[in-house]
């Protein structure tokens, strides 16, 4: 029974009591409480009776928090039951066994009670016990050997994330619930590896966190790598989750792993930080794609605003409707701050995080926009080390392009100034059955060659590979500006144009009139003005005077008289410098390895001989150009190829036609 597949099958098939009652997608609502208050049972039950006597003896003589601990004391577990039943007492009451398991549950100490809480077991065991169906299940549960003697911790882990992950497929959204076990394990991998030497110290001590928990998938799989490579190693494990019952579920297992529960919390990472004040060796997160920020708006943009760089969004805000970017920033505050004054290695801290997004956050947002500054902060402060291409179709809820950030504010000395771009959208194999959008999986073998990828850096093949400096990712975004030319005309079509202006439209009708008179005098048989200049000293005298209109209604008016001409003199302004053109304005991104005159010279003035940089608006964006960066050109079929494939297409389509002839003949 030790064997966690074999374990988790059983507990599974449990589910067939509940066929008549639930729908498949709603077995893990009673499995997965049931299975987690068996475990406590079974880890409560050495020190059952002692907890029992000491909360009998005490309560009232010990404040809530003293009791806690000395509870806590007694029952060798960061948690604790002050309630006589077990599971084995309760069926022997079967008339009033929905009230004593109720009893139960409100006997467990507050840090683990709220598991059952949000997983609405209270509702569940009324539900059951309304269906008659409440004393099998309990039964069925405590014959289960869930004693740490027969079932040790990891195995205990193993199995609850074999449930978990049979759960979360059965759902509608398993993407919500649970991420790919294979990515995780490359995300791990790929976090580890730099720290592998360190890592098998003994009795090495490290943190890992996780912002977006979900069911701790990802601090299961970091915990099982470190076990594996180092039995002595001790990773003590946080995270924050906003799903009530992604929450439970992950607390649960941390508990059942022997963790320290009160880490791992219940709540929006985004507008609280529950957490706030530590940091970490490692972090890992697969915040949800393109989500909105809407409704916490004003949190963030608060924090942003008050606390700067001293908080988590200093360095700008993403637009809106995608909070990607905002996960990312709350990663690189949780990294475990370097100390440049520690002589030894061990003790110059830094932390490495592994984040999971879709492609908007590689380019979305021009220069000067939230998402660019916040790349521009990254990139500038040397703390991305490398993004790795996921294949398409990983995911159960989407099957769009995926990458993983690995973040650091400590690379290593060859990495310094650089990030290495890894195409791994090839490194896949189908999967026998799809579940959602997941159509392929990364195998054993795959995650060997991308992390063996990122391993040999700057010597990997340059087909997959990619390094660049990290101002490689920068451009300046300028403004090139062409003067306004423009021509003017008092013709009758043109002062119907000028006069219908949302500044002369309301003028009363006598003095539209008159200004018609007024505009009529300088009429001399399609007269056209090409300088501005000179049309304004003849148009002042001879409307002015006849009729008063103020100095906006009176540039509403040239305005209006004015057409756009390549061949008119250069509009100036009193100093004499050239006016700007707002049609005719561009932009051109120039990287930031490139003088921007030298640009200017061969890009532009060759196709525009009049143009001008307006530097007061030049701006320094940031992208990352991933898939023009690996784009591999493809020529196209010979026409002869192609008129071959038509020519049997039509030879089939007249074959068929002359069969349909043939029968209605």
């Amino acid at each position: 029974m030790a064997n966690s597949q074999t374990l988790a099958s059983f507990i599974w098939s449990i589910a067939d009591t509940l066929r008549s009652t639930y729908k498949e997608k709603e077995y893990g609502d009673v499995i997965l409480p049931f299975t987690i208050l068996r475990r406590f049972d079974c880890l409560l039950e050495p020190t059952r009776q002692q907890v029992r006597d000491a909360y009998l003896d005490k309560r009232d003589a010990y404040s809530e928090s003293a009791l806690d601990a000395l509870l806590k004391t007694r029952s060798g577990l960061t948690f604790y039951c002050t309630s006589e039943f077990d599971l084995r007492k309760l069926l022997a009451d079967p008339e009033n066994i929905r009230q004593n398991l109720l009893n139960y549950i409100e006997g467990l100490s507050p840090n683990v009670r709220d598991i059952f809480t949000l997983f609405e077991l209270p509702k569940t065991i009324t539900k059951l016990a309304t269906k008659n169906l409440l004393f099998r299940v309990v039964s069925q549960f405590a014959a289960v050997d869930l004693h740490p003697d027969t079932v040790s911790n990891i195995e205990m882990g193993t199995l609850f994330e074999e449930l978990i992950r049979r759960f979360s497929e059965s759902t509608d959204s398993p993407g919500e619930h649970f991420t790919p076990r294979e990515v995780i394990r490359l995300m791990v991998d790929l976090l580890f590896a730099p720290d592998d030497d360190a890592l098998t110290t003994p009795g090495v001590v490290r943190s890992i966190y996780d912002p977006t928990a979900g069911t701790g998938g990802m601090l299961s799989v970091a915990d099982e790598y470190l076990r594996t490579l180092n039995p002595q190693a001790r990773l003590s494990m946080a995270g924050q989750e906003i799903n009530d019952q992604s929450y439970a579920i992950c607390k649960a297992d941390m508990v059942i792993k022997g963790q320290e529960v009160s880490a791992i919390r219940n709540g929006d990472t985004l507008r609280d930080d529950l957490h706030e004040d530590r940091t970490f060796n490692y972090v890992l997160s697969n915040p949800p794609f393109g989500v909105d920020w809407k409704e916490i708006k004003q949190d963030v943009e608060d924090e942003h605003l008050k606390l700067g760089m001293n908080g988590r969004f200093g360095p700008g805000l993403p637009r809106v409707s995608d909070g990607s970017l905002l996960f990312l920033l709350h990663v690189l505050s949780k990294l475990r701050p370097v100390d440049e004054t520690a002589t030894e290695e061990s003790k110059k801290g830094g932390g490495r995080a592994g984040i999971v997004l879709n492609g908007s956050p590689l380019f979305t947002g021009g220069a000067g926009s939230g998402e660019s500054e916040i790349r521009r902060y990254v990139i500038e402060n040397d703390l991305l080390e490398a993004i790795v291409a996921l294949p398409t179709d990983m995911f159960y809820n989407t099957g769009i392009s995926t990458y993983v950030w690995i973040l650091t504010n400590r690379k290593a000395e060859e990495r310094k100034g650089t990030v290495q771009l890894i195409d791994g959208s090839g490194f896949w194999e189908k999967m026998p059955k799809s579940l959602g959008s997941k159509r392929k999986t990364l195998s054993e073998g795959h995650i060997a060659d991308i992390v063996k990828l990122y391993g040999e850096y700057a010597d990997a093949d340059p087909e997959v590979s990619k390094v660049l400096r990290n101002e490689n990712f920068g451009y300046r975004a300028i403004t090139v500006e062409r003067p306004l030319r423009l021509n003017f005309s008092v013709a009758p079509e043109r002062v119907e144009v000028a006069l219908s202006q949302k500044a002369l439209e309301k003028l009363p009708e006598e003095t539209l009139t008159a200004l018609r008179a007024a505009l009529a005098t300088l009429d001399d048989m399609g007269k056209v003005w090409k300088d501005r200049d000179d049309f304004i000293a003849e148009l002042t005298p001879a409307v002015l005077k006849p009729v008063k209109l103020s100095t906006p209604q009176f540039k509403a008016l040239w305005q209006g008289l004015s057409e756009r001409d390549e061949t008119a003199s250069v509009c100036t302004d009193r100093k004499g410098t050239p006016e700007a053109d707002g049609d005719l304005r561009d932009t051109e991104n120039v990287p930031l390895t490139e003088d921007v005159d030298e640009y200017f010279a061969r890009e532009v003035l060759p196709f525009a001989p009049d143009a001008w940089i307006d530097r007061s608006k030049t701006k320094i964006g940031y992208e990352i150009p991933f898939t023009r960066l690996f784009y591999k050109y493809v020529e196209p079929r010979s026409l002869e190829e192609i008129d071959a494939d038509l020519e049997n297409v039509l030879g089939r389509i007249r074959a068929r036609l002359a069969r349909l002839e043939e029968v209605s003949a």
